[in-house]
């Protein structure tokens, strides 16, 4: 199938593999054989959101920050997209030689984009067979693809893919069919570009797609008269009816919760989203036929939209159906890292995406520092696990909000109780003020909730762990009451489930919850503020604690807390009976 020739890795021991994204939500990935020794996105790192990969990050940003970068490097694997970075190799290839040590016959190889999604997402699945589909933006161009596919052939090479789709198993990666793009703006193709176009109508700059796809359930989908997308043989065209209504500069944005305009824009959110899950139910559809496969990984950035996720699993031929953590460009990174150890290394690749708790691992010394730098703040050592979720879950039942802040960072966007904020789901204003307050953000937005697994089936339609946030479920009307917080409009909510092999500590925060409440539930959403990235280190913690009414900050073996008045939530939420 490969271009490039196959041998193994030299030296004796596991490879040190290094993945690399170079396109948008730059990321990068150490693996040691199967071994995954961290995985993190630039923006982590940088403070700046959906940063793109640049030149000199790896002697600016990543070697300087990140722990093994001085090792020799056994295997590399870079992908690029279509932007204009792939024109700049050359120079790419100076920074890596003055910035790494590349071990003597070390294999390296430059990847197309929807090939580091493949390997993103079917090997670190349980799967030994699967069909896969990717679906973005749009991908690498013909000329630069490094995968087999009989349908380039006599296509010009400038055109670049918009999804991608294959046949899977332990030996071998099929590509069986590809849609492409013409670079046309005018003729605009495929599931992912239509839904930027749609997010661009509403919601101006990078990774608004969530603002959609949480406005959707306030519309009508019919009230616009929008016609379905056209799907055939896996190929999704975009209608002149929708096309033209894009071209409508000004007449859906988004201007605040007072907007006369807000029930047009919600019905374009609404008309959008059902129009985008119904192609992909019907793209998924013929995928299954063409390949007859029973399990489906999917991911490409799509494979972030948690309604159409669900729909996934219960509409389609497909019985299992894995996601990636990170299905966006951001999973690339492990992806050429993966490809890198199964394909130039020949070696098994034994890593399965169980957690997504891949980041750095902290470094104690920081976390005493964060902590000593905080003399005007309630300062409590906590030593015992079990204190500490006692004491968190007595602020928890005060209506207050605490950040939990513990070990390594989640690498896919969804905080799951590592780098997250937490509040009573019994509080239906909790929700609106920590929209308002905290996040700063659309009052429509849903927060979260993390579910104990045993005891998940009462308050959801779910009969299945999903421990990575990535499926909006049905609450049961008999429950909503019961968590309003983190049930959205629709009666849905995008939970996720921790299990007795997952987190300990979060597992023992929601049983104490629980022993107090009767409700195994929290609401969950994650640590940051506006416009910035999830927080990575201890004294970024300190630091968002500062500039946010949260009340109180877990980051074991500490809890910070605020002076009396200092919090979020005072007033009204209080006086809940």
């Amino acid at each position: 199938m490969w271009k490039q020739s196959v041998t193994h890795c030299g030296g004796a021991g596991a490879p040190v593999v290094l993945g690399i994204n170079r396109t948008q939500d730059a990321s990068i990935c150490l693996m040691h054989g199967s071994e995954l020794a961290w995985a993190i996105q630039k923006e982590r790192l940088t403070r700046h959101k959906h940063h793109w990969g640049r030149l000199d990050d790896l002697r600016n940003i990543y070697r300087p920050r990140l722990p093994g970068l001085e090792a020799p490097i056994d295997i590399l694997v870079e992908c690029y997209s279509c932007d204009a970075e792939f024109s700049r190799v050359a120079e790419y290839e100076r920074e890596l030689a003055a910035t790494l040590a590349l071990a003597p016959g070390c294999r390296r190889a430059r990847i197309s984009h929807h090939l580091s999604h493949v390997y993103s997402a079917f090997h670190p699945s349980r799967f030994e067979d699967a069909a896969v589909m990717i679906i973005d933006g749009q991908g690498s161009r013909v000329a630069d693809f490094t995968e087999t596919w009989a349908g380039a052939a006599g296509v010009p090479g400038d055109w670049c893919e918009v999804a991608s789709f294959y046949r899977a198993d332990r030996q071998r990666v099929a590509c069986i069919g590809k849609q492409l793009w013409n670079r046309d703006e005018r003729q605009p193709v495929g599931l992912g570009m239509f839904y930027f176009l749609l997010t661009q109508a509403m919601f101006p700059g990078e990774g608004n797609e969530g603002k959609v796809m949480g406005l959707a359930p306030h519309g009508k989908a019919a009230a616009l008269r929008l016609p379905p997308l056209d799907v055939r043989d896996g190929q999704v065209t975009i209608p002149a009816r929708w096309r033209e209504l894009f071209a409508e500069r000004g007449r859906f944005r988004h201007g605040g919760a007072d907007d006369a305009r807000f029930a047009d824009i919600a019905n374009l959110a609404a008309a959008g989203q059902r129009a985008f899950e119904e192609a992909l139910l019907e793209v998924a559809r013929w995928l299954q036929s063409r390949t007859g496969a029973r399990n489906l990984c999917f991911a490409g950035g799509t494979g972030l939209n948690c309604s159409a996720n669900e729909r996934l699993l219960r509409e389609t031929p497909f019985r299992r159906v894995f996601i990636p953590p990170a299905p966006s460009d951001a999973g690339t990174a492990i992806g050429c890292a993966l490809y890198g150890l199964a394909e130039l290394g020949g070696a098994p690749c034994d890593f399965r995406w169980t957690s997504d708790y891949l980041g750095p691992e902290p470094v104690p010394h920081q976390i005493d520092a964060a902590a000593q730098s905080c003399g005007d703040l309630l300062v409590e050592r906590i030593d015992d696990p079990p204190a500490m979720c006692a004491r968190m879950v007595d602020l928890l039942c005060e209506a207050r909000v605490v950040a939990l802040y513990q070990g390594r960072s989640e690498f896919g966007p969804r905080a799951l109780g590592h780098r997250s904020i937490l509040g009573d789901p019994r509080i239906g204003a909790m929700r609106d003020d920590i929209n308002a307050q905290i996040k700063q953000r659309e009052w429509f937005r849903p927060l979260a909730p993390v579910v104990l697994l045993e005891r998940a089936e009462e308050f959801f339609d779910v009969c299945r762990p999903v421990p990575f946030m990535q499926y909006a479920a049905p609450v049961h009307e008999r429950v909503a009451r019961r968590i309003p917080a983190v049930t959205h409009v629709d009666c849905t909510a995008r939970l996720q489930t921790v299990g007795p092999d997952d987190d300990p500590f979060l597992r023992g925060l929601l049983r104490e919850f629980e022993a107090r409440t009767g409700v195994p539930v929290l609401l969950n959403t994650s640590f940051n503020r506006r416009e910035e990235p999830i927080v990575e280190t201890p004294a970024e913690a300190v630091a968002t604690f500062r500039g946010t009414p949260i009340h109180a900050l877990a980051m074991a073996p500490y809890l910070l807390r605020k002076r009396d008045g200092d919090g979020l939530l005072r007033g009204n939420v209080l006086e809940r009976p």
